[in-house]
């Protein structure tokens, strides 16, 4: 039994044509997008999601795009009393309100894939690294890591952070930073062995930031929202005049598909290594 199965008799045929497939689970909050043309009906569907759902205790419904600093979407709960859940992934556990601070679960496998490249004794960085998921699926999974840094400007996704490595038990190895990536990450005094920027959305404004903390041979994932019809064209155009200015050699190791964002958008890495 799905959503609209449970919807037929209450909803019309165009309502239920409309009714989203996708939304998201966090811990046991789901997150769905309802159409403006729907939204007299999102207490239907609410109750519909949550009775097809068994382990969700809360039903939120999202408004829009992310905004502000912070990349937070602005949310209404629908069904149950907080936006404060523990999600777990990976073998990790991460506490997190969804009102305050940006969690994407759909990002738990690119997490594992970069968490299984990272070879003992690596530095590790993590540009806008929210609650700490990354860095601390990475410090879990790689026991010998040299240390695994994360830098994020929300002080509500800071506390989390702090909160989420006693929980995994990485104190020592995985060290939160609030502030802003690129005053933050030079006051470290630190070079690089791998970083990291999950900010799609944004993220090549702090390339030049990038090289000047990233070491000899140090390899960048970098992420950005393309074009269907000119796919990594302009992550490439955006690393390459990065390295560039900061003059600096790079080589390409890696483009791939990670998500999709939108109608023939997708979201991208671009992973490369710094050779000098």
């Amino acid at each position: 039994m799905n959503m609209k199965d449970v919807l037929k008799g209450k909803l019309s045929e165009e309502e239920l044509s409309k009714v989203p497939r996708a939304f998201d689970i966090v811990g046991d909050i789901a997150i769905i997008e309802i159409p403006f043309e729907l939204k007299h009906r999102k207490m239907d569907i609410a109750e519909a999601l949550l009775k097809v759902n068994k382990h969700v205790k809360t039903v939120c419904d999202k408004y829009g795009e992310r905004s502000g600093d912070y990349r937070l979407n602005e949310i209404e709960i629908l069904i149950g009393e907080s936006t404060v859940t523990e999600h777990k992934e990976n073998n990790c556990r991460f506490r997190v309100d969804l009102s305050k601070a940006y969690f994407s679960a759909r990002e738990s496998t690119e997490r594992l894939r970069i968490g299984r490249m990272i070879k003992p004794g690596e530095n590790v960085l993590v540009m806008f690294s929210g609650v700490c998921p990354s860095p601390i699926t990475y410090a879990r999974m790689q026991k010998k890591i040299g240390s695994a840094y994360g830098v994020e400007l929300n002080p509500d996704a800071h506390t989390y952070a702090e909160e989420n490595v006693r929980l995994n038990k990485v104190e020592g190895k995985v060290i939160p930073i609030c502030g802003n990536v690129r005053e933050a990450c030079p006051k470290l005094g630190k070079k690089f062995d791998r970083i990291t920027m999950p900010l799609p959305k944004g993220a090549y404004e702090f390339l030049d930031t990038v090289f000047e903390v990233a070491a000899r041979g140090c390899v960048v994932h970098f992420y950005y929202y393309d074009r269907q019809d000119a796919l990594y064209g302009k992550a490439l155009e955006y690393v390459k005049n990065a390295a560039k200015k900061a003059k600096r050699k790079i080589k390409i190791l890696d483009k791939r598909k990670v998500l999709p964002y939108g109608p023939r958008i997708w979201k991208v890495c671009v992973e490369f290594r710094v050779l000098d």
